[in-house]
């Protein structure tokens, strides 16, 4: 019987900012120098999942042109150590020659590096193609923040159709060299609550957009208010319609679900929003994603920081647990991340170096408290089985 897929994440992002500069936050924990004590902790923690992404603008230099130098002895300890990685292949950033996400042939050149990487690692099953679509598209495209910079919705509609359509190319590209090959589509879920009458409609769009990216991964028709809006942010009715034909590939989907206490919003009259922290929490919205799409769920981020960490830890636990009860087929829990990372504060806009300790463990690799209670929850939970059987991917 397979068993519940316990995990941890090593925080990978590595976006451009301001200036061009490249954040890289495995170089600004010290991965880099430390990956092998990173692995040997994740075994310590009692885990065998590790959500893993690998520096793509390291790797892929140029057209056909790779360097594995760091990777390949990292992905050999990992089966050494019998950790099962779940490949994050896009973390927020594209590599410099390939420019950011508004440029229209990077999903063809990424699913080649996709490719590459599956022949070259045959023994990876799970695979997270392009990490958190939605917030790739806010933070690029809409609010200006990252990689393009842009503020505008052709922008926003631009990007997740690049990352979306870059998603399902890498997809058939893996399948193609390991068809029982499963991917776990790591997506924030996230709210809008209405602070005023007057915003009520405006919220109602933003819960309708936040929805895009899994829309158009699965096929799934969108409403006629979020279809217009696509055709005016330059989306064609051709493009949309290639996307709702490739609903074949639902069947090697897990919809990662990530959720943090800033998920939460409360759009103002002014139309700036505030954090609500978590007034729904995992459980209902978790439930409003479920309903949406049918698919097995992955918890596959979570984290607060040290103050708060063991409360939250068995918070989320125990909104996961009653969703289970409540037939939710939720199949793994994910801390995210391992270590401490560095100015998240900022939502890495600016390069401080300040450290976010939101880790399993510190910068230094020492243990946290939420590490032992971590450990611990692991040990008491193993026997917990992925017991549904209304989903073909559950039994693969």
């Amino acid at each position: 019987m397979l068993r519940f897929m316990f995990a941890v994440g090593i925080e990978c992002s590595c976006p451009k900012i301001d200036g061009g500069a490249r954040v890289d936050q495995l170089r600004d924990t010290g991965h880099y120098d430390l990956w092998q004590t990173d692995l040997k902790l994740v075994r310590e923690l009692g885990l065998r999942y590790l959500r893993y992404g690998p520096p793509i603008y390291k790797i892929f230099s140029g057209k056909d042109e790779y360097d594995w130098s760091f990777l390949d002895p990292v992905m050999h300890e990992m089966r050494r150590l019998g950790i099962v990685p779940i490949m994050d292949l896009v973390h927020f950033g594209l590599p410099d020659w390939l420019g950011d996400f508004q440029n229209p042939e990077w999903p063809s050149y990424f699913a080649e590096y996709a490719r590459r990487f599956a022949e070259r690692y045959p023994w990876v099953r799970y695979y997270t193609p392009v990490n958190e679509i939605y917030v790739t598209a806010l933070f690029s495209a809409a609010f200006g923040w990252w990689n393009e910079q842009l503020m505008s919705d052709v922008g926003f509609v631009n990007n997740i159709k690049h990352c979306v359509k870059a998603s399902i190319l890498a997809m058939r590209a893996i399948l193609d060299l390991r068809p029982d090959a499963i991917f776990v589509f790591s997506e924030s879920t996230e709210y809008v609550h209405p602070g005023s009458p007057a915003v009520v409609e405006q919220a109602h769009f933003m819960n309708e957009r936040r929805f895009l990216s899994l829309d158009l991964l699965t096929g799934r028709d969108v409403s006629a208010t979020i279809y217009r809006y696509l055709l005016a942010g330059g989306m064609t009715a051709e493009e949309y319609t290639w996307f709702m034909a490739q609903r074949d590939l639902r069947s090697h989907i897990i919809m990662g679900t990530d959720y943090y206490i800033t998920n939460e919003h409360v759009l103002r009259p002014d139309g700036n929003s505030i954090g609500a922290g978590d007034v729904y929490g995992y459980y209902v919205i978790t439930r409003q994603y479920f309903e949406r799409y049918r698919l097995p769920v992955m918890h596959t981020e979570t984290n607060r920081t040290a103050q708060y960490a063991v409360e939250w830890l068995w918070k989320e636990w125990m909104n996961l647990l009653r969703l289970r009860e409540d037939g939710v087929p939720i199949i793994g829990f994910t801390w995210f991340g391992l270590v401490d990372m560095k100015d998240w504060d900022t939502a890495l806009t600016k390069i401080r170096g300040t450290v976010n300790k939101v880790g399993l463990y510190t910068l230094g690799r020492k243990q946290r408290k939420v590490a032992r209670e971590y450990r611990r929850l692991v040990e008491e939970y193993s026997h917990l089985p992925i017991s549904s059987t209304k989903f073909p991917i559950l039994t693969a």
